[in-house]
This record gives structure tokens, C-alpha cells and sequence, in this order.
């Protein structure tokens, strides 16, 4: 006999907190299995300080670059139109949404898209598609970013120009909103910076996080980190927030 979860979904009865921009994949993916999905963005986006003057100079002369790498839906939205018009300028993006959006927008197919949604994964699976040849790099990214991913690429011998695409705000959300949630998601260290700068350090009574990254960031700002996905994916971390509710037989 199937039990009511079955039937439901697995999250069934659960209010689940995310913080990204928008629940996209990960709101998606956590609804499908029967969850509450409760989205309090922390992060609201903006043109750059400059107005986006960077930004257009950048793909105006993006026939200068070989390849054209985003790591948010945000920024793909930003690059997307000149992706299109530059058809021989290759894509890269940090995770399935992401290049979802931007292959929207370009009218093409992604060239990378790491099974892993990190920076490190993105450095190395283009390091393994470049074979050893050192090729012109644009990085369209949040005026915020961590220089991680331009790093591992100019570490590798690529020439990697960064371009701000969009700034970033913090947005202090109603505390209503966060009343009876049962797990709080983090895919991200910039999430989990903003949970504290907009929160502090109380949270929901089961927090999980996407990756050992994030884990780290997330415990040395105070939060206490109940599970670290296995998989740091989307998948991998909703099968996370999936076993934090797996009835354990009594010992």
C-alpha cells in the first residue's frame, strides 16, 4: 500500500525556503516532489553602476573573443542578444538554467554546460573542451562575483576579460514570510552571505546547503548546516532537502 508521501510527493506537508532571484529549476524541482515552495529572494538586481556603458562596450566588440561564458540567468538575459549576433563566438554557462536562457536568447545551442554548477566544474570542463589551446575569454557576471572563475581560467592560460553585466542589492525580507518553515535551501555562498547580512544567523530548523563551498562559508558566518548535498547539483541538492524527511525506523 502506498503511503499519503507517496502519493503526494515526498515533500508533501513540508514548507521549504529558497532565496535565489527567481525559484526557477530549484523551485520547480522541490514543487514537483510536493513541497511548499516559499520564495523570499535576498538579492535583487539592477543595471550596473555605470549604467551598463561596460557592458555594451564589451559585446560590441565581442567578435574580438572566442568564447562568451555567463554564470546566472541574469547575465544571460544581459548577453543574450549579442550571443545571437556573433553566431561564431562560443557559449558557456555555469548550470542547465542558466544556459537555458541563454540559448533562448543566442538562438543556439550551449557549447559548456558542466554537470555541476560551480565555478570550479565550468574552468574545468572548458579547460577539457579547449584541449590545451589558450583562447580570449568574456566573463559576464554580477558586480559581486567572486573572482574564482576568472582565476581558474587565466590560471589555465586563457585571456579573460571580466565584464559587470548587473549590480546586486540586499533585500531585507518581511519576517512573516518566514514564519513555520520547516528547511531552508542555499545553492550558493552568496546566498547563505545574504541570509546573515539580511537575518543574522537564525534559520529554519534544517538548513541545506548545495556544495562543500557553500557548507564552508555558511558555518563560518554562524549558520549551522544541517546536510551538504552529494551531488552539487539541483538535483542533488533537492535529493538532499528529500532525505532530511526519510521516517527512520525506530532502533
Amino acid at each position: 500500500m502506498s503511503s499519503d508521501a507517496d502519493t503526494r510527493g515526498s515533500l508533501a506537508g513540508r514548507r521549504v525556503l529558497i532565496t535565489r532571484d527567481r525559484p526557477g529549476e530549484l523551485g520547480r524541482m522541490l514543487g514537483e516532489r510536493g513541497a511548499d515552495v516559499v520564495h523570499v529572494p535576498l538579492i535583487e538586481t539592477a543595471d550596473p553602476a555605470d549604467g551598463g556603458v561596460a557592458l555594451a562596450a564589451a559585446l560590441g566588440n565581442l567578435s574580438d573573443h572566442d568564447w562568451l561564458v555567463v554564470t546566472s540567468a541574469v547575465g544571460a538575459e544581459r548577453v543574450g542578444n549579442a550571443a545571437k549576433q556573433h553566431p561564431g563566438v562560443a557559449l558557456a554557462a555555469v548550470g542547465t538554467a542558466t544556459a537555458r536562457v541563454l540559448a533562448d536568447r543566442a538562438g543556439r545551442p550551449i557549447d559548456v554546460v558542466p554537470d555541476r554548477q560551480i565555478a570550479v566544474d565550468l574552468a574545468e570542463a572548458l579547460n577539457v573542451r579547449l584541449r590545451g589551446a589558450h583562447v580570449s575569454i568574456l566573463l559576464a557576471q554580477a558586480d559581486r562575483a567572486p573572482e574564482t572563475l576568472a582565476d581558474l581560467l587565466r590560471a589555465a592560460g586563457h585571456d579573460v576579460t571580466v565584464v559587470t553585466a548587473y549590480s546586486t542589492h540586499l533585500r531585507v525580507p518581511d519576517p512573516m514570510l518566514l514564519n513555520d518553515i520547516d528547511a531552508l535551501v542555499l545553492a550558493s555562498g552568496s546566498a547563505a552571505t545574504s541570509w546573515v547580512a539580511a537575518l543574522g544567523t537564525e534559520a529554519p530548523p534544517i538548513v541545506v546547503v548545495i556544495g562543500p563551498t557553500t557548507a564552508k562559508v555558511a558555518r563560518e558566518l554562524g549558520l549551522k548546516v544541517t546536510a551538504v548535498a552529494t551531488d552539487h547539483s539541483l538535483t542533488g541538492l533537492v535529493e538532499a532537502v528529500e532525505r532530511q524527511f526519510i521516517p527512520h525506523p525506530p532502533e
